[in-house]
């Protein structure tokens, strides 16, 4: 209320300067008199007070309390069965208490009125309990506010409530509605273990400090709409059973879901800094939409479809407002990266527009079931050629997972270019990798993304090639395979063979292969002396090599169409020397598998 808002109940103006404060106290009469309580005289004051009972209703409005009147008021409403305060209805709407406001186990029987009242010491209302409505709409916390283990059986109101200090809601249990709807924490806030039987909302609230939920219990809607958090959101083991909506919200710090349950359908619409939902559990379909993010998802469970999905712009809220997204700057990624998703079981998970260059797969059950939507990207493998070393290195760029790189990475003579992140902390190796490739390739050979399949199945025999439990000789036809062909993927490496091999063929025949002239038959016969009939022996000379050049264009060109004749059409129809035949029938044989290994090659990065 300002200041010079009047207020609507009678009131006491005491101290009321026309030109200062031309209100004066706020605080209403206390019936009979035309003082509040706090102006009332002593002896008056002492007949009130001893004529309460405990039970009795009272009305407070707008009265200033000191620590000690409050204590004189609350003394007088003391249940003797008990010994804590019982009150009825509770009128202490736009109240001040100046020192702390002690309201520890009081029972509240009526509505409880403390609408923009304010509080600047602590408030104390721990195990207190509220049987009709609790209203603190637009009261203002100065110091710390104590709800601990507080029962709200009618409904909770803190709307545009302002917490300056701590505000404990830890054990509280919400019966009713819960309604903290634009409400302002700036110290830390704390609903550990609070049950909300009816609906929890917590519309457009602000966090400044970090904000625990964590082994709360929301039995309605969780309203978490417009909600900015500015530190941590800890959610952990909380339970979510009829939610269908949780956010979207902003946190700048940690979301933390890990161990949460939700029982019911329900989409999460998140922009968030990083999201850890370790062994959450999700009992019935979802989608879980992000903005910023950083995703571990390690040992959570999915028991019906999820789609974990990046959201290309701010999210709307139900009026029609893009979500405020202040505490992102402009030129921070609103990509969404996923770290890990060991021990979850991927039969039910689709992933949409992910950055999976850095998550760990290791461990993921039914990961060949996976479902890649949109654009998901890997890591990839150092394109550069590393000279300084022998032999020289040079990586093929592919589709590399996140525990390749940090294996490379920790190899003795490792070349730069692999990232060393999170080195030693839980690191697979080649025989725990070779699998995990292998279901990937098959995920996206299911999606008919061939071209992404190639790269897992070059991924899985890298594997294969460096595991240590093949035998040595399926290490090295692995090796062979590897070096000729990029395992049948890499096209250009063929070719080089095969462009190699043909040049050595052309040049073996000239200098060993093709005979110096064409050899010449030779018939020879005996006529019989009485005439008849005459057989011949046809002969031919063997080919021999030239003594002078070899090295012609004539020759190069004969020698070429060999090569050529005996790579495609298997037959060269020359005359060669007894090492030309040799040389022609190796030719005949490598290079043949040399172009298949090309052909297959370009098959397989080019179908669809």
């Amino acid at each position: 209320m300002s200041t010079s808002e009047l207020p609507t109940w009678p009131y006491c103006a005491h101290g009321a300067d026309p030109a200062a404060d031309p209100v004066g106290c706020r605080g209403i009469h206390v019936p009979g008199y035309t003082e509040c309580l706090a102006h009332l005289a002593g002896a008056d004051r002492d007949a009130y007070l001893a004529g309460l009972t405990p039970g009795a209703s009272i009305d407070h409005r707008g009265t200033t309390f000191t620590e000690s009147l409050l204590i004189a008021l609350l003394d007088a409403l003391r249940d003797s069965a008990t010994g804590h305060p019982r009150l009825g209805v509770a009128g202490f709407e736009s109240a001040t208490f100046e020192g702390g406001a002690g309201f520890g186990s009081a029972t509240f029987e009526g509505v409880a009125g403390f609408e923009s009242a304010t509080f600047e010491g602590d408030a104390r209302f721990e195990s207190a309990t509220f049987k009709g409505g609790a209203r603190f709409e637009s009261a203002t916390f100065e110091g710390f506010a104590w709800f601990r283990s507080a029962t709200f059986e009618g409904g909770a109101w803190f709307g545009g409530a302002y917490f300056q200090g701590d505000a404990w809601f830890a054990s509280a249990t919400f019966k009713g509605n819960a309604g903290f709807d634009s409400a302002t924490f700036e110290g830390f806030a704390w609903f550990n273990s609070a049950i909300f039987e009816g609906d929890a909302r917590f519309g457009s609230v602000t966090f400044e400090g970090d904000a625990w939920f964590r082994l709360a219990t929301f039995e309605g809607v969780a309203g978490f709409g417009s909600v900015t958090f500015e530190g941590v959101a800890g959610f952990g083991s909380a339970t979510f059973v009829e939610a269908d909506q949780f956010g979207p919200l902003v946190c700048a710090g940690r979301l933390v879901l890990s161990g949460a349950m939700f029982g019911s359908p329900v989409t999460l619409s998140l922009a968030v800094r990083r999201l850890e939902c370790r062994r959450a559990r999700w009992s019935s379909t979802a989608e879980i939409r992000l903005r910023y993010a950083t995703v571990d998802f390690a040992h959570a469970v999915f028991e019906y479809p999820l789609t974990i999905a990046a959201e290309p712009d701010p999210f709307v809220l139900n009026d029609g407002r893009p979500l405020a997204e202040d505490l992102f700057p402009s030129a921070y990624d609103p990509g969404v990266r996923v770290a890990s998703l060991r021990g979850v079981d991927a039969a039910h998970l689709v992933l949409a527009d992910l950055d999976l260059s850095g998550c760990l797969f290791t461990g993921t059950v039914h990961l060949d079931q996976l479902r890649l939507e949109g654009a998901c990207t890997f890591d990839t493998a150092p394109p550069a050629v590393h000279w300084r070393r022998w032999p020289p290195v040079r990586f093929t760029e592919r589709r590399v997972l996140a525990e390749e790189h940090h294996w490379r990475a920790s190899q003795p003579g490792a070349v730069r270019g692999w990232n060393v992140a999170v080195l030693g902390v839980g690191r697979a190796g080649p025989l725990q990798l070779a699998p995990v490739y292998r279901a990937l390739r098959k995920a996206f050979e299911d999606g008919k993304h061939e071209p992404g399949a190639a790269d897992f199945y070059y991924g899985e025999m890298e594997m294969r090639r460096h595991a240590d439990d093949i035998p040595r000789s399926e290490r090295g036809l692995l090796t062979a395979y590897w070096a000729l062909s990029g395992y049948g993927l890499r096209a250009s490496r063929a070719l080089a063979w095969l462009g190699t091999a043909l040049l050595l063929t052309v040049v073996l025949l000239m200098a060993f292969g093709l005979a110096k002239d064409t050899p010449k038959q030779t018939a020879t016969g005996t006529v019989p002396a009485g005439g008849g009939k005459v057989t011949f022996e046809i002969d031919k000379d063997d080919p021999q090599n030239p003594t002078g050049d070899r090295f012609t264009g004539k020759r190069f060109e004969k020698a070429l169409n060999v090569t050529l004749n005996s790579v495609v059409f298997r037959s060269s129809g020359q005359d060669l020397t007894t090492a030309g035949t040799y040389i022609e029938m190796t030719s005949r044989l490598t290079e043949p598998v040399l172009l298949g290994l090309a052909v297959l090659a370009i098959r397989n990065r080019v179908k669809r």
